[in-house]
């Protein structure tokens, strides 16, 4: 029996609507279950464990966007979804989604024991990221594979960039008090 999926998650979608404009679309869908979490893909989930997030790069016209109301690319928008459904039949599908433009958030920087809030937008576009999927899988390679395969988020022939990071496990770090209230935290979930 396939790994199946359930909960919630959102697909990352860039939108350009007119050839200068490019917009990040969160699409609400079904989610991809932890393996881990019993049921069919228990077994699978023993067999993969590391796991990799997919980070979209922002860019400057999703930046400088101004409203939220667009409708997506068709084209675009039926190739993020065709890959999406075949991460989650797959059973490496964790979670995905859509960032808002860097205006609606904030940063905080650290000096010494001072904190200072900046708000955005951000100006280095090259930084920020858009939108990430979260996969389990059981080598670098399969990741890479995946990675591969991921649809140009801002449609077929227009510049555009994904960078994919392996995530630590909490098996990474030393035993210690702290990882073990961390491991409580997972196992509350």
């Amino acid at each position: 029996m396939p790994c199946r999926y359930s909960g919630r998650v959102a697909l990352t979608v860039f939108v350009p609507p007119r050839e200068t404009d490019a917009r990040v679309l969160s699409i609400p869908r079904r989610a991809a279950r932890r393996a881990s979490e019993g049921g069919p893909c228990a077994a699978r989930s023993r067999e993969m464990s590391m796991r990799y997030m997919i980070l979209v790069k922002s860019t400057p016209a999703f930046e400088a966007e101004s409203g939220t109301d667009f409708q997506p690319d068709p084209a675009v928008f039926a190739e993020m979804t065709a890959y999406h459904e075949e991460l989650a039949r797959a059973g490496v599908l964790l979670d995905a989604n859509g960032l808002k433009p860097s205006r609606s958030g904030w940063r905080v920087r650290y000096a010494g024991v001072r904190r200072t809030v900046i708000d955005g937008p951000f100006t280095e576009t090259k930084e920020l990221i858009a939108g990430y999927t979260l996969i389990q899988v059981a080598s670098r390679a399969e990741a890479l594979e995946w990675a591969r395969r991921f649809p140009n988020p801002v449609g077929a022939g227009q510049p555009a960039e994904i960078e994919v990071r392996e995530l630590f496990e909490l098996d990474d770090f030393a035993p210690s008090a702290e990882l073990e209230r961390f491991r409580a935290l997972d196992s509350a979930k």
